[in-house]
């Protein structure tokens, strides 16, 4: 036979339970599942409004109300829920992990629960030290009133009671606050956290005699005319959010049972910045932190809704990603994107003043979206040569729609495109470049090309043949200085006269240039490699405007020395009006320049006292 023991001829060995440390779970709750001691109120209400959910699905006459009273580090919480029995505690209360709602009778009504994941009163452990339970059972009405009192050393007690201890069906829920968490059972605290987590639950909630349930919804309750509408939820807002938004849009989708509004800022904000949405769950609330509610473009609105049909995390502070999660998400952002195509039929006032502010989120979402970018299309606006624009109104103007695709490159040239009639919108702003190429798209037609440096030259007026044959002394002598440097030297006429030289490049150019400069630095084998890379895009240019004062003077200089000291000094200026970043080349440069400028200033003056070269001085 075989050495080894078959499984089935093995003694079988009782099973063995799991021994939990309640101190330690406990700790792992309050500093790792929970992001704050203060749902341990909202699992006190979640609990209390199951139990009353299961009583009216068997009695629906039956009371729906739940008090709460605390004072001197004491909480009690009481509900006309559906009870336990004996029984039922030691089932439930007892056994970590098991939730009430699978009890017998429960599982048809299920679905109208807000708890999932049966951690229930372990929770309260984070702020009490001791939970004391006392229940009567409404569907044995016959069954004695029990009791069960447990501490936070994982040890409990249960007993029955005379029936008058608790005439009527429901629970009550005793806590005593454990050291150092005395605060989150004041009565200023319990009323606070209260409202903030059961506004709007369906029964009637109160702690002690002030109201916490505030039913109907903001969203849901009827206003004398649309304007009475828009300021109770500007005021619901303010009082949620701390601001006063631009306007509020409808969150109605009732297949997905989703009921709220959204609130658009009225400051603009980050696209990065994760907004933070107030989720409520069947009425009570489960994040004010819901980032996943919204699709990423939508970052210009803050959500309030209640859902009955989205799915918690385990902690009950987060949505559970899902297709349902996304399915709603999809639908919310086509209400939004709705109420955006809505303003721009019938109230442009509104919307120019929302586009004031969050063009960018609009811009997001138009650029995969060609029913939205034609809508679009007369508001967004753009930086351009002609000022701020919209796509239609610069495209009317200008035959072609030149753009650059970054802001240096926009501000290189607009001044002289403007003065030499061509049109530029500036594309180096989130999104713009792709809007202004999609444009022909939703605007048959439209010629839309990248400014380059090629263009630009183009459009200026060239120099009479015979002027530029006098100057071709100078000419040589400043492409001879500035040809180590990767760059041309032009000569051409232009407006604004005050611009005594424009440098243009393109992105081929800054390729090839940063290519150059890593080559110079880089070792035998890697030198060898971006060796190889090296393109045929063309040199920069430091095009020299004619009819500037300045060049005329230069140009008649004879001393090629300092002809090259002007040309190096021309060509340091035209890369800071570019806003270039400087290589470090080009700072050599500036700085060989300037002291050049220095001396030449200071030629033949001497300091007082200082020998003169015939006293001997040097």
């Amino acid at each position: 036979m075989d050495s080894q023991t078959s499984p089935s001829s093995q003694a079988s060995e009782p099973p063995h339970t799991f021994q939990v440390d309640l101190r330690g779970l406990v700790d792992l709750l309050s500093h790792h599942l929970y992001s704050s001691p203060k749902v341990y109120l909202r699992e006190l209400l979640q609990n209390a409004v199951d139990a009353i959910t299961a009583r009216r699905a068997e009695q629906p006459d039956a009371p729906a109300r739940v008090r709460l009273f605390a004072a001197d580090g004491r909480l009690r919480v009481e509900d006309s829920g559906v009870g336990l029995t004996e029984a039922d505690v030691h089932s439930l209360l007892a056994t970590i992990g098991r939730s009430s709602k699978r009890a017998e009778g429960l599982q048809d009504v299920r679905s109208d629960f807000l708890g999932q994941f049966g951690i229930g009163l372990l929770a309260c452990f984070v702020v009490a030290e001791r939970i004391r339970v006392v229940s009567r059972s409404a569907r044995t009405p016959d069954a004695p009133p029990v009791e069960w009192t447990a501490r936070d050393d994982g040890s409990y007690t249960v007993r029955t009671l005379p029936h008058e201890e608790r005439p009527e069906p429901g629970t009550t829920v005793h806590l005593v606050a454990r050291a150092g968490a005395g605060e989150w059972l004041t009565a200023p605290r319990v009323l606070a956290l209260a409202r903030d987590f059961g506004s709007l639950l369906p029964y009637d909630v109160r702690v002690g005699d002030e109201a916490v349930t505030d039913l109907p919804a903001p969203w849901d309750r009827s206003y004398a005319s649309p304007a009475n509408r828009r300021v109770a939820l500007a005021r619901h807002c303010h009082e949620l959010f701390g601001f006063t938004p631009l306007d509020a849009v409808e969150l109605d989708l009732p297949v997905a049972g989703v009921r709220g509004v959204a609130y658009v800022l009225p400051s603009a904000v980050s696209p990065a910045q994760r907004a933070g949405h107030r989720v409520h769950l069947k009425g009570m609330l489960l994040t004010e932190r819901g980032e996943q509610l919204l699709p990423d473009w939508a970052f210009f609105v803050r959500c309030v809704l209640d859902t009955d049909s989205l799915r918690p995390t385990a902690s009950r502070e987060a949505l559970y990603e899902d297709e349902t999660l996304a399915a709603v998400r999809e639908a919310l952002g086509e209400r939004i994107r709705s109420w955006l195509t809505g303003l721009a039929a019938g109230d442009p006032k509104r919307l120019a003043a929302f586009l004031e502010v969050h063009h960018l989120g609009v811009k997001s979402l138009a650029r995969h979206d060609e029913e939205m970018l034609r809508t679009m299309l007369p508001w967004l606006p753009f930086e351009t040569t002609d000022g701020r624009l919209s796509l239609e109104e610069f495209a009317q103007r200008h035959p072609v729609v030149h753009f650059t695709r970054t802001v240096e490159e926009f501000r290189q040239v607009a001044p002289i495109a403007s003065a030499q009639g061509i049109g530029v919108i500036n594309g180096g702003y989130t999104y713009d470049s792709e809007l202004v190429e999609a444009l022909p798209s939703v605007r048959p037609g439209t010629v839309v090309a990248e400014l380059d440096a090629d263009t630009v030259t183009a459009h200026l007026d060239a120099v009479a043949p015979a002027d530029e044959a006098a100057l071709a002394g100078f000419l040589t002598t400043a492409r001879a200085t500035l040809d180590p440097l990767g760059c041309d030297v032009v000569l051409r006429s232009f407006h604004p006269l005050s611009v005594p030289a424009l440098h243009l490049d393109d992105r081929g150019v800054r390729h090839e240039q940063a290519r150059a400069q890593a080559e110079a630095q880089a070792d035998d084998l890697w030198a060898g490699i971006l060796g190889s890379l090296r393109g045929s895009a063309p040199r920069a240019r430091l095009v020299l405007n004619h009819l500037n004062p300045l060049i005329r003077r230069i140009s008649s200089l004879n001393d090629p020395e300092l002809i090259s000291t002007a040309t190096e000094s021309l060509y340091g200026q035209a890369l800071l009006m570019a806003q270039r970043p400087l290589r470090p080349a080009d700072s050599a440069l500036l700085n060989r320049a300037f002291i050049g400028l220095l001396e030449w200033a200071t030629h033949g003056e001497s300091a007082p006292g200082e020998p003169t070269e015939e006293q001997g001085g040097h």
